[in-house]
């Protein structure tokens, strides 16, 4: 690294200092602010429904080319902080790695980029890029309810006219090895809650009551058992897990009146959140009609599935892990929902980051190899996209 260089991990250090359980910003948004700023990115805080959200151009708004790079600063709660080996706030450098509550997903990450866009900026001639905008849109609401964050920047841009023809979202992407996975996509997520509705009575009478227990077990085993597909060439097969069952009754001689359930579909692009919510609703309808029992049922899909297509954007970023990590990463949509599924429908969009064993876990932690690794790829990224 270049004496002027920006050094990633000691402003990844900073960051994870800054306790930004979410949805508090905690300092971190207004760090990264004060660097970019001086660096020359127009700063604008997106801040809505009480989350704080950071977007920072160099260059022209509305540019033909914009490479944009999307992030997080808020992270979950750091757990029994006893258990820690260090104070997960206090950024700690030990044994090559870096420790602390985001260190990993994915403050390191953004620290990755931002170093990269700094010295990019410092590359860039006196007057700009020629027609061109590097973009950060960095969130502290995707730990949370994910509603005021990375959309909220979405919907500010498009309003503004600010524009990304390509985004990379920084999150870690790799199993075990260093630049071993790119994520050109993600499964869809489908969270049901089903609620079955009887009579209550006393377990000794039960033809005085209505069970609404066998039938919303029977129900949950029909759609347990269900296989939704074989999966295809880009997603693997699409998964169901029922995820609660509960009836609120801690009495043995009462028979409930009201039984709920929760499960969870994550479902590749053989489906959408409508075609799953009218099978399961059928579903309801027939387990309903058989028993006596009536059925309702709440939605939530928190996203589609989408994909990337392989192409000129996929290889400059394949390109640049390969140099900089000396691995051919694999082109992958395994693993859960990202803020790639919001992104998605502004512009194509990959994701692109560490090594991600430790996220959310006690003692999360970084290497520090990594870490400059990270930042390397960015930079070589940005140097040949605006080749």
């Amino acid at each position: 690294m270049t004496s002027d260089a920006t050094d990633p991990v000691a402003l990844s250090a900073q960051l994870v200092r800054c306790p930004s359980v979410t949805p508090e910003e905690g300092g971190a948004l207004e760090l990264l602010q004060e660097k970019l700023a001086a660096a020359g990115f127009d700063c604008r805080r997106v801040d809505r429904g009480g989350v704080a959200n950071l977007f920072a151009r160099l260059g022209r708004r509305g540019a033909a080319r914009g490479f944009g790079f999307n992030g997080h600063t808020d992270v979950v709660p750091p757990g029994d902080i006893g258990a820690w080996r260090f104070d997960p706030f206090a950024g700690n450098i030990d044994g090559g790695r870096l420790w602390g509550r985001g260190a990993c997903d994915m403050k390191s990450g953004v620290a990755a980029f931002a170093a990269a866009a700094i010295d990019f900026a410092r590359e860039c001639p006196a007057d700009g890029l020629e027609d061109g905008a590097v973009i950060l849109a960095i969130t502290g609401d995707e730990e949370g309810e994910a509603i005021d964050g990375t959309r909220a920047l979405i919907d500010w841009m498009e309003a503004e006219g600010e524009r990304m023809s390509h985004c990379l979202v920084g999150e870690p992407t790799c199993p075990e090895v260093m630049g071993e996975m790119i994520k050109i996509g993600r499964r869809g997520s489908l969270n049901a809650r089903i609620v079955a509705h009887g009579v209550q009575g006393h377990s000794a009478y039960p033809h005085r009551a209505r069970n609404p227990l066998p039938a919303l077990v029977a129900l949950l085993d029909r759609l347990a058992r269900h296989r939704l597909d074989e999966g295809n060439e880009r997603f693997e097969p699409s998964s169901l897990a029922l995820t609660s069952i509960d009836t609120g009754n801690a009495a043995t001689n009462v028979i409930p009146a009201r039984a709920e359930a929760a499960l969870n579909i994550r479902f590749n692009d053989l489906h959408s959140g409508e075609s799953l919510t009218g099978w399961l609703q059928d579903e309801l309808a027939r387990a309903g009609a058989g028993s006596g029992i009536d059925f309702a049922m709440e939605v939530k899909v928190s996203g589609e599935a989408f994909v990337t297509e392989p192409g000129r954007f996929t290889d400059l970023v394949t390109a640049a892990v390969e140099a900089e990590c000396g691995v051919r990463p694999k082109l992958s949509t395994s693993g859960g929902t990202s803020d790639a599924r919001f992104i998605r429908a502004h512009c194509p969009v990959v994701e692109f980051g560490l090594v991600g064993q430790s996220m959310h876990q006690i003692d999360e932690h970084a290497e520090i190899e990594h870490i400059r690794q990270l930042k390397a790829v960015y930079l070589r990224l940005l140097r040949a996209y605006f080749a």
